[in-house]
């Protein structure tokens, strides 16, 4: 009999190390899929809540948030291309950062409707690999369209502000909770890791916690 596993995903659309971790636990998942039965629930987190329409260079607002050079910006973009294309994730042109308030409405819809995580990926590929405007209401829908959503329901949710108050608690709970940066995985309720870590780093992680739960 697989065993269960619960893991709920903290995360932003505009964090590149969401994208690279998301799809390297995707990996870890799919080499214990005989053994595992598990069930990601993705999370609301905003790194830019303040951002205004139309959003920001990226070199500016990842300048002036961590003082760092566009050329540093350069070299940790490169890496981050080569980190994501280890576990199979695209990155292109990302040279403006969104407001994400929006997309994680659509989110918080999608899970409703059985969607949420093929929303989440969908998302991530509209960013991170293609650049697009995750804060642009047509984009938004083009993604739900994209993974079987209806879009005029999309559109209805983006337009009337629906499930706000819901995003906002769940932001408010994670940051209560102690949670600072993302990605940030727990596992059963219990077990957090940090980071887009590597497919081995999150294997040997699933394997010992559910060891760990064996024996409780």
């Amino acid at each position: 009999m697989k065993q269960p596993l619960r893991i709920d995903f903290v995360s932003d659309i505009a964090c590149p190390w969401c994208a690279i971790g998301l799809s390297s636990l995707t990996l870890a998942l799919e080499r214990l899929r005989d053994t595992i039965d598990a069930q990601i629930v993705v999370h609301p987190f905003e790194l830019n809540p303040q951002m205004g329409p139309g959003g920001e260079s990226a070199v500016e607002y990842l300048g002036r948030k961590y003082g760092r050079t566009p050329e540093q910006i350069g070299q940790t973009q490169a890496m981050i291309r080569e980190r994501g294309a280890s576990v199979g994730f695209a990155f292109g042109p990302r040279e403006r950062v969104y407001n994400t308030f929006d997309a994680h409405r659509l989110l918080h819809w999608a899970g409703i409707e059985g969607k949420q995580l093929p929303l989440k990926l969908a998302l991530l590929r509209a960013y991170h690999g293609e650049g697009k405007d995750t804060s642009d209401h047509a984009v938004l829908v083009e993604a739900a369209q994209s993974v079987g959503l209806d879009a005029d329901k999309a559109r209805e949710v983006l337009a009337s502000g629906q499930y706000a108050d819901d995003v906002r608690a769940e932001e408010h709970e994670y940051q209560a909770a102690g949670i600072q940066s993302v990605p940030a995985i727990i596992f059963n309720e219990r077990y957090l890791v940090n980071g887009g870590q590597p497919v081995d780093t999150f294997e040997q992680a699933i394997q010992q916690i559910l060891a760990e739960d064996g024996k409780a």
